[in-house]
């Protein structure tokens, strides 16, 4: 079946146009709890970030889920990995994550997570499809479904993200600043490390339902950095509006992005003595991240772009650590699905059992400038396809050799061939990219 609603994370899209409609979402909540309750009445948590339409989805969901006989746990505004691990410690059939992730407030979607805290699987995906498109109906008045909140949802989440961080240290001397994006986890990431030691300094953490991501968090770190250095902070710490992402900044400011962060793990794994047989990343990850990683004897291979196709792969490879060079980090022996909280967690805890200062724990991988060009294209066109463009990245990755690397990737999302170039040298790369626009600019006029 082809689908018409699920994309690689879930329906997203902008509020108040279909499918993300209060109409939509009772008719969605329906459809999940008919295909969730075959086996029986369903239970299913409902999260959210802090974005406004979230309260409406949020009744539209529950109504819908009602009517369809399921049994509803509403967890108010929670991390979307927190919902993962809820779903899972409730033994519910399902979570659903109302959040639009990054995305400005204007934008909102729905996520599954099944009962083992994980990705919904596909056929359940496109049964729930399927089901949008019959006549909706109600269960009977005796077999409605009743909904109910759960107060400790935040507490719960917070023992569990301490859980995750060595019993034997702590983070007692550290000085760190947390920017929470105005997003969700604005009310449980200070406890995790306060409770762990730390003098913890918060910014982003006022939201009003409008301000979520807005010049804060993960894609705004500028903000993070200069209270970091005004404030004389060890290091900082940035999530996004959902807290799945994470990314870090050292004592002078200094942004350290996915790669480098999974590096640190990496490395603190292996200092430990654990095993770390290889890292999955993406087609974007930064080419000094897939080197330095060898040179330490561990494994590397890259999935498309998105955590879904990250975690399929080290599913496939049985291999523990993984992520995207925007902080999506995958830590599976830790929790079941991308936790800004968490790989957080674990990049403090590699560096306080290195010591020395976190700027010095990345000092073994040295990223490759790269360049990247948006083509914009009349209508899309697959770049394999075109002679004149298959010869020119040839000739690029000729030139640049084992210490370089090419990557033509068309948009997912808009006619537009994204042109990416890395290597040693800054100027050799900003050329080769630069040729290769063109090149591409003008085969796809012809």
């Amino acid at each position: 079946m082809t689908r018409r609603y699920f994309g690689t994370d879930g329906i997203r899209g902008r509020v108040g146009e279909y499918p993300i409609t209060p109409e939509f979402m009772l008719k969605l909540g329906w459809a999940a709890g008919k295909v969730l309750a075959r086996a029986g009445r369903g239970k299913v948590l409902i999260g959210k970030d802090t974005r406004l339409s979230g309260y409406m989805f949020e009744s539209a969901l529950e109504a819908g889920l009602a009517a369809a006989g399921c049994n509803v746990l509403l967890l108010g505004p929670m991390p979307t990995p927190a919902i993962a691990y809820l779903t899972r410690t409730f033994h519910a059939d399902a979570g659903i994550v109302i959040s639009a992730s990054h995305n400005p407030f204007e934008d909102n979607g729905i996520k599954f997570f099944s009962g083992s805290g994980s990705k919904l699987p596909d056929e359940l995906e496109l049964a729930i499809e399927a089901a949008i498109d019959e006549p909706m109906g109600m269960a009977a008045p005796a077999a409605l479904g009743k909904a109910k909140r759960v107060d400790d949802a935040a507490g719960r989440y917070i023992e569990f993200c301490k859980g995750t961080f060595p019993y034997d240290l702590d983070l007692k001397g550290l000085k760190l600043v947390l920017d929470c994006a105005h997003g969700a986890t604005y009310h449980v990431a200070p406890a995790v490390f306060a409770e762990l030691g730390a003098q913890v300094e918060v910014i982003g953490d006022e939201p009003d339902g409008l301000n979520i991501n807005v010049a804060c968090g993960s894609t705004h770190p500028q903000a993070l950095a200069d209270r970091v250095r005004a404030s004389g902070a060890d290091a900082g710490i940035a999530f996004d509006g959902d807290g799945d992402r994470v990314v870090m900044v050292d004592a002078d400011g200094h942004l350290i992005d996915g790669d480098e962060l999974i590096y640190i793990i990496a490395r603190g794994h292996r200092n430990a003595g654990q095993a770390v047989p290889g890292v999955v990343g993406t087609l974007m990850s930064n080419l000094g991240f897939e080197i330095a990683l060898r040179q330490m004897g561990i494994g590397f291979e890259r999935a498309k772009v998105g955590d879904r196709f990250v975690l399929e792969r080290m599913q496939a490879l049985g291999w523990l650590l993984g992520g995207e060079s925007s902080g999506h980090i995958l830590c599976l022996d830790r929790t079941t699905t991308g936790d800004g909280i968490v790989a957080a967690l674990q990049v403090l805890a590699a560096w306080r059992q290195g010591g020395g200062t976190l700027a010095a724990m990345r000092s073994g991988m040295r990223k490759y400038p790269q360049t990247m060009i948006n083509v914009r294209l009349r209508e899309r066109v697959d770049p394999e396809g075109v002679p004149a463009i298959q010869n020119a990245v040839r000739a690029a990755q000729a030139a640049l050799g084992e210490r370089g690397r090419v990557l033509l990737r068309p948009s997912g999302t808009e006619p537009l061939i994204r042109v990416m170039v890395e290597g040693e040298d800054a100027d050799e790369v900003a050329n080769h990219c630069r040729v290769l626009a063109d090149v591409v600019e003008q085969a796809v006029r012809c």
